[in-house]
């Protein structure tokens, strides 16, 4: 098992979170996908390391970027 810590800019509401949650969750071997609104952290657990390509683009497709 894997957890893993992100940042993610541009999120305002709590729809910005949902979005996230949702297309980070679709990536395969996420098991949880925690975030905080105030402070853009993202933590997600899996079942191995996953590529941070992986995640930058589910990030992008929700709508968002990752923090570089």
């Amino acid at each position: 098992m894997a957890t893993t810590t992100y940042t993610v800019t541009g999120m305002t509401c709590g729809h910005c979170v949902s979005s996230v949650k949702q297309e980070i969750g679709k990536i395969d071997g996420v098991t949880s996908v925690d975030v905080d609104l105030a402070s853009g952290l993202v933590r997600i657990d899996s079942a191995s390391d996953l590529a941070d390509t992986a995640v930058a683009a589910a990030v992008d497709d929700a709508g968002y970027a990752l923090a570089v």
